[in-house]
């Protein structure tokens, strides 16, 4: 078995009067924000008026305007710095990329080697506990952050790959996975069978495997598990059973995210948002990075993987199906991304449905909430397979063995390379992180989201 070395997942620290990337000292960047923040004073002019008002909804006109335009004036210094010292505060906070500090501890260093540039954890802890509609949004901070960061040459791929790494929880429990060929946890259950083959079954009978934060973390932990066993050569998403009154005992795909969780504020942009589509899922198409002695073709371990869509795909259960080689579809299942609905953006959707399907359906589609049906047409362009109900495991078990070989292995890392190229993935991924941590605090989205949630709290 491979040794994995964790070496990637220290945290950064403090690196002093070290000299940074192209020549900048790390004490000269960190005094220039110094010197910014109490030229202007702008940050702390947004705390003072914050505290002296009331929750935000119970903000006067006045008030609103005067917190919005403050709001507005210290996001601006934030993002001028940031356009002119990103690779200087990166290369200070990763040890000039001798660390790679996932999202999280990214934003962590920073908010202690650069007070105010983002929100450090008192403010986001006050934050945790609040609903979407009571929150200060200042998750749109780190989003101006990690903007800069991803569409840096410098920063961007050193973090992209910082986030391809498999997690600490995972390699905890590598060596359980490899000896039983189980692991149990609340959202997902991930078996390797003596076929080779990892099953991922979705298993929140609760909620119509809608997706959160303990969805995302258990997600990413099996995905790393199929992909660290070496016993393991293809890998299956499948819904599990339901017990839903409406669904009890068929098989679910995915409801996509828990409308319920993101009007009550438990729906992260770090911790969820981001980390959704710079974990697991750009781990289902890059693979994961590894290190180890010896290892000259490929930092990268990848596998191929299927989907098995049962009743139906919403929003981030159809975002899965665009980043897996081959999805077959029941005849009674339906695929659809509500993005104008929600109000949100529906993950990284827009920069890979429309290599399927084509400019005008993405369009239908996400911006018209068009649903599609599996038995229609349409479907057979990001459905390879549909299949009656009753059929579905044997053509399942059909679609694993096909994929499962060396040549299928490396002819799909050369289409990934040539259909998601990695700098145009970033830089996605950059404006992404902004777009969305503004859609989650746009009034529309938390009076619609407040809506979903009370009429249907267990579906998004």
């Amino acid at each position: 078995m491979t040794t994995v070395l964790p070496s990637g997942q220290r945290s950064a620290r403090e690196a002093g009067g070290q000299r940074c990337a192209h020549g900048s000292r790390s004490d000269s960047v960190q005094d220039a924000w110094s010197g910014l923040v109490a030229s202007c004073g702008a940050p702390a002019r947004v705390d003072d008026l914050v505290a002296a008002s009331p929750e935000p909804s119970a903000r006067t006109p006045g008030q609103r305007a005067r917190i919005a335009a403050a709001k507005d004036a210290a996001r601006a210094l934030r993002s001028a710095f940031l356009d002119a010292h990103a690779d200087a505060v990166y290369a200070l906070l990763t040890e000039d990329r001798a660390e790679s500090p996932r999202i999280d501890a990214l934003l962590d260093a920073a908010a202690a080697a650069f007070p105010g540039l983002v929100p450090d954890e008192t403010l986001l802890a006050a934050e945790r506990s609040k609903p979407q509609a009571a929150k200060e949004g200042h998750e749109i901070d780190q989003g101006i952050f990690l903007r800069a960061v991803l569409r840096s040459a410098y920063a961007g791929p050193h973090l992209l790959d910082a986030m391809l790494r498999p997690t600490p929880r995972a390699l905890a429990l590598l060596d359980e996975f490899t000896r039983t060929g189980t692991v149990e946890m609340d959202s997902v259950r991930v078996e390797r069978g003596a076929d080779g083959v990892a099953r991922l079954t979705l298993c929140r009978d609760d909620c119509l495997n809608a997706e959160d934060v303990r969805q995302v973390d258990d997600m990413e932990t099996a995905v790393d598990l199929a992909l660290l066993d070496p016993a393991v050569r293809v890998g299956l998403l499948r819904g599990g059973e339901m017990r839903h009154p409406r669904y009890r005992g068929r098989r679910v795909f995915s409801a996509g995210i828990n409308l319920k969780s993101l009007s009550s504020g438990d729906i992260p942009l770090v911790g969820f948002l981001l980390r959704r589509e710079l974990g697991y899922l750009h781990k289902l198409v890059r693979g994961i990075r590894t290190d180890h002695p010896g290892q000259w073709h490929s930092p990268f371990v990848e596998k191929p993987w299927v989907a098995a869509v049962d009743g139906f795909a919403i929003g981030g259960g159809t975002q899965i199906l665009l980043v897996c080689d081959h999805v077959l579809a029941a005849s009674d299942a339906y695929l659809s991304l509500p993005a104008a609905k929600e109000g949100i953006i529906p993950g990284v959707a827009n920069f890979r449905f429309g290599r399927y399907a084509g400019p005008r359906l993405s369009r239908q589609v996400i911006l018209e909430g068009r649903r599609i049906r599996a038995a229609e047409p349409d479907a057979r362009l990001v459905v390879d397979e549909v299949v009656e109900p009753e059929d579905m495991d044997a053509a399942v078990e059909a679609s694993l063995t096909r994929l499962d070989g060396d040549a299928v292995l490396a002819n799909r890392r050369m289409l990934n390379l040539a259909e998601e190229p990695p700098d145009a993935f970033r830089a996605y991924m950059a404006e992404f992180a902004l777009q969305q941590a503004l859609r989650i605090y746009g009034q529309d989205v938390i009076d619609k989201v407040g809506r979903f949630a009370a009429a249907a709290p267990s579906a998004g």
